[in-house]
């Protein structure tokens, strides 16, 4: 009653079963593809792309846990039914898996569900986990984990993102595992052969420096702010794109701006070229603007909501800053080392950082060439995934 997100996926998943039933014939061959959400429907796409285009003559369900997922891809053109995945009890299980019987099932990196795991192994159908990533102080891996343990054995083969995990998987006697690496790079990479010009970047962005400010949260927000009302050159363009885009929100941001702002609902071509920061307050092509950047900030670190996706910026050869809460993000870990991200604590250290790659041409093209070359060097993923799927 009091979360609209609980409320959502609420009342979603009342209506998981009637959208099967009325969708989906006994005479249907089927394929389930299943995303806890957003995140990881975007890290599996590049393998249901292909397989959506391989087995033609199937019927796609994709489910999602969270309702950010399904909300934002309940007409996503991969699938031919998208539903919220039910509560995962063995009734729900055994009701889904009879109605839908996929010939194969592809779960996305750890969302896992036991009761719906162990109706896919008593059924005996095909079920494979893709960029799986673990940690030692999950459940799986403690003495309390049994049930959790025997629901990852429905998996025939899991594909995880490091070596560090399949020792994990080993140590439990679970053999059947390939380190392919993540999805996700392969999904950024598309990126860069796919049309991302945007007229009214074009006309905002014109021949300056534009610092894109992607997936940003209060915290994240008040530092970007403080720098371009104290430290900003005019000569620099800012683009914020927040992750909270509530009209609340972006007013709270434009009101403590010193400088004038333009919203891309409410922009035109005069107010574009003329004002210094674009706010966009719309989801969705945020990976297109990332193409634009010079310098890109990366959301979610400087508070405890956690980092968002910094693989989109990197593809495009730029450098890239972010907060310091990062630790569970390897990706974050090895492109600081690669000198190619740069992780701050405070204002002063965004300055600095902000300042130095504004003035450093030469840094930021070394930096950002560190990020492409570490993108390229774990393209793969998806190719040994299929290989092994014989598509």
């Amino acid at each position: 009653m009091f979360n609209k997100k609980i409320e959502l996926g609420d009342k979603g998943r009342s209506e998981t079963f009637t959208i099967l039933k009325n969708n989906l014939t006994y005479k249907d061959k089927t394929l389930w593809f299943h995303c806890a959400s957003l995140g990881e429907y975007e890290q599996g796409l590049p393998v249901f792309e292909v397989l959506r285009a391989h087995f033609r003559n199937h019927k796609i369900v994709l489910s999602f846990f969270s309702p950010s997922g399904y909300e934002i891809r309940k007409n996503s053109p991969i699938a031919d039914i998208v539903v919220y995945l039910p509560l995962d009890t063995k009734n729900n299980a055994k009701l889904f898996l009879d109605i839908v019987n996929p010939e194969l099932t592809v779960f996305v990196k750890y969302d896992i569900w036991p009761n719906f795991l162990n109706e896919l192994k008593k059924k005996k159908l095909r079920a494979i986990l893709i960029s799986a990533s673990f940690r030692g102080d999950q459940s799986f891996f403690k003495f309390y984990g049994k049930s959790l343990r025997d629901a990852l054995f429905a998996f025939e083969h899991i594909f995880t993102q490091n070596e560090k995990s399949k020792k994990l998987l080993n140590s439990i006697h679970y053999n059947h595992v390939t380190v392919s690496g993540d999805t996700r790079f392969d999904r950024v990479s598309s990126q860069l052969h796919q049309d991302n010009y945007l007229d009214f970047i074009e006309i905002f962005k014109q021949d300056k420096l534009c610092v894109v400010a992607g997936s940003t949260w209060p915290e994240d927000e008040a530092l970007l702010i403080e720098f371009i009302n104290s430290e900003a050159s005019k000569d620099v363009k800012f683009i914020m794109a927040p992750h909270n885009i509530k009209s609340g929100q972006i007013k709270n941001i434009q009101e403590k701006l010193l400088v004038e702002s333009v919203l891309f609902s409410n922009k035109d071509n005069k107010k574009l070229q003329d004002t210094q920061i674009l706010i966009v307050d719309t989801i969705g092509i945020l990976s297109k603007i990332y193409s634009y950047a010079d310098i890109a900030y990366v959301g979610g670190a400087v508070g405890t909501t956690g980092l968002h996706n910094t693989l989109e910026p990197a593809v495009f050869g730029i450098p890239i800053i972010i907060g310091n809460n990062f630790s569970k993000f390897p990706e974050a870990k090895e492109m600081i080392s690669l000198k190619g991200m740069f992780s701050i604590s405070n204002q002063k250290e965004l300055n600095s950082i902000l300042k130095e790659l504004i003035q450093n041409s030469k840094k930021r093209l070394y930096s950002g060439r560190n990020n492409s070359d570490y993108i390229k060097r774990n393209k793969g993923a998806v190719k040994e995934i299929l290989k092994y799927l014989g598509v």
